[in-house]
């Protein structure tokens, strides 16, 4: 049987773009709640792109050393979110902040670039944060949110006992690479990517927010074409 790869497109702020990552196969829509993120969305905001999601697509709630009260008026307001965790906080922080909604929580992992992605114990921070649903691997990059900058996937421990999300830098080019990299070394693989399936101005750069549906498309696609070799 193929395993399949489930799929989380972020950083939506337009209701096209939520219709056309739901059609394209996505299996999560992350909407940010850091103000400080060129993606943010006001929570009533997210709120209301969220009420387009049809069964079975998840929200994500994207968050950055948010107190727990935001955190739980957040899942008030957007039921059915699963809350990610990309900031500083500590396993008692997300535990306190989701203790009352029940949610389930992501924590994301911020990954040196280069070789330092060997000095990240990988395998400690899942242990810290066992009662997360997933560890989510992104890249360390000045401030929060997801830079769209990969790490070294190769430098990852071999074996870790979570199921990981593979986050940064991911475009329909290189998500088959990541998935094969990445995979062997943990219960279970998701995908998460936001910049590369971005329309782009005419210097190439992002246009942060607004998403490519074609772009989506080929990466699920891609996803797929991963998936089918496993």
């Amino acid at each position: 049987m193929t395993i399949r790869t489930r799929i989380k497109i972020c950083g939506l702020t337009r209701e096209e773009d939520v219709d056309a990552a739901v059609n394209a196969g996505a299996d999560a829509i992350g909407f940010v709640l850091y103000p400080k993120s060129p993606r943010a969305v006001r929570l009533k905001r997210a709120a209301v792109l969220a009420k387009r999601l049809p069964p079975f697509v998840t929200p994500v709630l994207l968050v950055v050393n948010a107190t727990a009260t935001e955190v739980i008026a957040a899942c008030a307001m957007i039921p059915g979110a699963t809350v990610q965790f990309h900031g500083d906080e500590s396993p008692e922080d997300c535990h306190q902040a989701t203790l009352q909604s029940k949610r389930p929580w992501m924590r994301a992992a911020r990954i040196p670039l280069g070789d330092g992605a060997a000095s990240f114990d990988l395998v400690q921070f899942a242990n810290d944060y066992s009662n997360a649903q997933a560890i989510l691997l992104d890249a360390h990059v000045d401030g929060f949110g997801g830079g769209g900058k990969a790490f070294n996937w190769l430098l990852l421990p071999p074996n870790v006992n979570a199921h990981l999300v593979l986050s940064g830098g991911l475009t329909p080019a290189n998500v088959g690479d990541g998935i094969a990299q990445v995979r062997p070394r943990c219960k279970t693989l998701a995908v998460d990517v936001s910049s590369g399936v971005e329309v782009v101005d005419a210097q190439g750069l992002p246009l942060k927010g607004i998403k490519d549906a074609e772009k989506m498309v080929q990466f699920v696609a891609a996803v797929r074409a991963a998936d089918a070799l496993f």
